[in-house]
């Protein structure tokens, strides 16, 4: 007997953006400029821009598994580049600005990437970024102003593409190779690289347009604040043209006013992005009186939502907010509050299919109860990290589980709490600052005894980092700031600074941050 056989068909990124140039042509991608000026371009046209940027990656020299940095916001040539990284079967090295040149040098070196892709106004940091990482041999310039003309190193990317002509074939490669990189950003000591495969991203993809997670159609506009620099814009730019949905990228523009303006020209169905974003656009409406009639969901991740804040964009936009949980090791969608379920914002949502949750102890060993009861979470997937980049040791324990760091509960329903996180990182409007590094720079003046920080509650981001110093010495609070500028990011500064007679120090010697939390935390 001779068994019936199915089609080869790779589960590679490339097909994302061929099956919306064939069958939504006409579909925008929308981008905001600087100045309120739109650019706008169908899917079909954006395949060919995007396989012209792989002639000319392809004429620079970059090969199949080669790793491309990209320095910028979210942005019509950002997708581009994207594309035409991936679909070649390159590396699609994400960098993220927030970071200090030091920190993203650090990560580019690791990658060994030669071609950097940076937007025009972060030339300066992708400039220093050269300086540090000697490897880089090309540095290409996106959305620049009309007119401009770059120093140094820097040639624009747009007369090159336009230039390019010779063909590159898009998916030659195998479903598991390796598609896009983004570093953990240092949340553990020394930033870790997260390496995504086209399988993992393609599934990852087909899971959040389920009608249970994200449920985006080909009649929805989808606003995408949650920038491209960091875990994938939470996979957008794939789960956009995968049904022919409008999109909307804001470039840099991510303020109330410029978001307002964008969901009513563009008629806004969906927005994605940290509750930050939106707290920023129900103030600007509140204050103008404006409304956004077309606005229906709002998906919310990359920090806990507060549940005054859900309840005031419900009720001032008329939206339903859905909250998720995510970790750039899981590509990075977790869980998703489904549709069906009412919504609140302690709650995270519930794994679709192709994630799977367990609770443990802090040892690793499964709790014999998995709900109504609070433990370590660990996940496993089709797009969970099995190994970091460079890495020879499984990210994964030893029946495949991926221990998240945090603390968590799952009630009857299925649906995930987050309660807290194992380790002492501060999640700041979505991004983790680690509290570590900036202890080490402060506690090295030689006025300083101890330091630590911690977060402290803040209504806008979440958390805000606080230092606490025991001093043996007059020392201002301006100079124990001043200590980290240009050595950590502007944002991972704290925004107090107090001072104890005597630092509270746990049965181990090591400080009590504890107690430092109780007494401190509470905002």
């Amino acid at each position: 007997m001779i068994d019936g056989e199915m089609q080869a068909f790779a589960l590679t990124l490339d097909k994302f953006l061929e099956h919306a140039a064939k069958w939504c042509p006409d579909a925008q991608v929308v981008t905001a400029r600087d100045g309120g000026a739109i650019d706008r371009i169908g899917y079909a046209d954006l395949l060919v821009r995007s396989r012209k940027a792989s002639a000319l990656l392809a004429g620079l020299g970059v090969k199949t598994g080669d790793r491309v940095a990209t320095l910028a916001w979210n942005s019509q040539a950002h997708v581009e580049a994207w594309y035409g990284i991936m679909g070649m079967g390159a590396v699609c090295h994400t960098l993220n600005p927030r970071l200090t040149a030091e920190h993203l040098a650090a990560m580019v070196v690791q990658s060994q990437a030669r071609v950097l892709i940076a937007s025009a106004d972060l030339a300066t940091l992708a400039r220093q970024i050269l300086e540090r990482a000697p490897g880089i041999e090309h540095l290409l310039l996106i959305d620049a102003v009309d007119g401009a003309v770059p120093d140094g190193r820097a040639v624009l990317m747009e007369p090159l593409l336009q230039q390019a002509t010779d063909e590159v074939a898009w998916g030659q490669f195998d479903e598991t190779a390796p598609c896009g990189l983004c570093f953990t950003s240092g949340t553990t000591g020394a930033p870790k690289g997260v390496t995504y495969t086209h399988r993992s991203s393609f599934l990852h993809t087909l899971r959040a347009l389920q009608a249970d997670v994200m449920a985006i159609s080909g009649a929805d506009t989808v606003l995408a604040v949650v920038p491209m620099f960091h875990a994938n814009a939470w996979g957008l730019p794939f789960a956009a043209p995968a049904v022919g949905a409008k999109l909307v990228l804001p470039g840099r523009q991510a303020d109330g006013t410029s978001l307002a303006r964008l969901i009513a020209d563009e008629a806004v169905t969906i927005g994605v992005g940290v509750p930050t974003v939106w707290l920023g656009l129900v103030e600007h409406l509140e204050a103008t009186g404006g409304e956004l009639p077309s606005l229906k969901r709002i998906i919310v991740g990359g920090a806990p939502m507060a549940p005054a804040l859900m309840e005031r964009l419900e009720q001032r936009l008329g939206v339903r907010v859905q909250t998720s949980w995510g970790m750039t090791e899981l590509s990075p969608s977790g869980t998703v509050a489904p549709l069906s379920t009412p919504s609140e914002a302690a709650v995270s949502g519930r794994p679709a299919i192709g994630m799977d949750l367990l609770l443990t102890d802090a040892d690793g060993t499964p709790l014999p109860e998995q709900r109504d009861v609070e433990g370590h979470l660990r996940v496993r997937g089709a797009a969970v990290i099995q190994r970091y980049f460079g890495h020879d040791v499984p990210a994964v324990d030893a029946n495949g589980w991926f221990p998240t760091g945090d603390l968590a509960r799952i009630d009857g329903q299925g649906n995930l709490m987050i309660t807290g996180r194992a380790k002492d990182l501060i999640k700041s409007g979505g991004e983790w600052i680690n509290p570590a590094e900036i202890e080490a720079v402060v506690g090295a003046l030689p006025e300083v005894s101890l330091a630590a920080v911690i977060g402290r509650s803040d209504p806008k981001w979440g958390e805000r980092p606080i230092l606490l110093v025991e001093t043996q010495g007059e020392v201002s609070d301006e100079v124990l700031l001043a200590s980290l500028r240009g050595r950590v990011a502007p944002w991972w500064v704290p925004d107090a600074v107090y001072r104890l007679p005597r630092m509270p120090l746990a049965a181990t010697g090591k400080i009590d941050k504890l107690r430092l939390r109780s007494e401190y935390g509470g905002g």
